[in-house]
């Protein structure tokens, strides 16, 4: 079980929204909308991903990392590892 699967619904729920406003981007672009709104819904739309993958993140120090570090070993050091790059990653985007 992932760290994140009790949350798994409003996960799905905040993507579907975040699908909306990429399709809302798309049909702004089809109408040739002003540069700067669609600039706006950009940056709206990377923040509603950003703070997805904030939430996925912490569930999965808390439930992964967490678990993997009370049982020590290898595991522990690759879950510490894997979280690294992952947030390596996130703030390079």
């Amino acid at each position: 079980m992932h760290g994140y699967t009790a949350d798994k619904d409003a996960y799905l729920k905040r993507l579907r929204r975040i699908e909306g406003q990429i399709r809302g981007l798309q049909r702004m672009v089809e109408n040739d909308e002003y540069c700067i709104d669609v600039l706006t819904q950009i940056a709206a739309a990377t923040k509603a991903l950003q703070a997805v993958s904030l939430g996925l993140l912490d569930e999965h120090l808390k439930h992964c990392v967490a678990q993997a570090v009370a049982e020590g070993g290898p595991v522990a050091e690759e879950k510490l590892a894997e979280a690294s790059a992952a947030i390596s990653r996130l703030v390079k985007s």
